[in-house]
Order: C-alpha cells, then structure tokens, then sequence
C-alpha cells in the first residue's frame, strides 16, 4: 500500500464505509463492497459486485471496473485484505449503476466529505478537532493524543531537515525511518507495524 494513504473509518446511516484518503490525488477511496452494502443490501456483497463487474464490462462497456484499485483494508477479522476501492468520482458512477432509494442521499453525504475536506484547506484546525474527536471515540486519553500530535510535530521538523539536507527520494526517507525505528525498537518500521498490527 502506498504509504501517503491514511486509513480514514467513515459512517454512511450508522454503517460502516471502509475509506482511505490518498494524498498523492487528494481524493478518497471507497471500499466497493461496502458501498454495494448500504445501496442494494444484497445477501452477499462479494458477490452482487462480481455481477455487476461482469455487466458494467460487458453489456455496457462501462471502464468502471478497470478503474478500480485495490487496496489493503481492515476487514471484519482484524486483518488488512486487498479490496477493490474507487475514488469518489468513481463511486458516483457506482451509484448510478445501483438501482436504490438510498442513492440520492449517499450522493448528498459524500458530497459533505468533499466540502469538509475543503474546510480543512481553508481552516486546518478543523482537521485537527477531528482527528482529536477520532482518537477520544477510540478510546485515546487526551495525554496520549497529546503526545501523539507532538510526535507528528517532530516528524515533520526531521523531514523537512533532511530535505534542507538534500534528501529528496522516498528511498531514502525509508532508509533513514529504518535506522530510526531500529535505534529505538531494534526492528525495521515494517518489523515494528507488523508486531503492532499497524
């Protein structure tokens, strides 16, 4: 998974969207499965999304499909699966293909997500009261947060000296986050994710 996507937890009606927010396109990503969920409440996700592959590629002749990306999410188990996800351009088109009363709302909710991603360009305290409201539903002290944000503060300072410094390749950020991560922990930052379940 590319590591300029941040796993992002939204809720559609109190049921779960499973999303990512890539920053390299500034857009979203939405889990199809999920998506297909709320529309069409079919018995079997996986399987509707297999149907309407075939008829979007087809009968229609649709490139929907072939635009998907498939990208590791936390599935139901705990575990990160490769899962077929559209950005939000996408997922319009996806809507439009599902036949469902719900269509008109969800089109209106993730229109909202937009916008407050706009608000936070203009306003990036509001990102910052969000992930905040994130961490303290997941059950985060305030400390812990805290520290958390100050963490990211430091990062960013180290990063931004390494680019003073010439280090401008992802390659080389890895190798330097590696040394990091093995001085403090003794693993690499694959090692240490894995051991944490991150």
């Amino acid at each position: 998974m590319d590591n300029k996507l941040a796993t992002i937890t939204n809720l559609f009606e109190g049921k779960e969207i499973r999303s990512i927010w890539g920053s390299e396109k500034e857009d979203y990503y939405f889990s199809v499965v999920d998506v297909i969920t709320i529309l069409a409440e079919p018995v079997d996700s996986s399987d509707y999304w297999t149907t309407l592959k075939r008829s979007l590629l087809i009968e229609e002749k649709s490139e929907l499909p072939t635009n998907c990306r498939r990208l590791k999410m936390k599935a139901k188990d705990g575990k990160l699966r490769e899962t077929d996800t559209l950005d939000t351009t996408g997922i319009f088109k996806l809507i439009e293909s599902i036949p469902s009363p719900k269509a008109e709302p969800f089109k209106v909710w993730l229109a909202k997500l937009d916008r407050e991603k706009v608000d936070e360009v203009f306003d990036p305290s509001k990102g910052i009261d969000q992930m905040i409201d994130f961490y303290l539903k997941e059950g985060y002290s305030l400390q812990w947060i805290e520290t958390r944000i100050k963490a990211m503060i430091a990062r960013k300072k180290l990063t931004n000296t390494w680019k003073e410094n010439g280090v401008s390749d992802g390659v080389e950020y890895a190798i330097l986050t590696n040394d990091i991560y093995k001085e403090w922990s003794g693993m690499t930052a694959q090692e240490y994710k894995s051991y944490k379940g991150i």
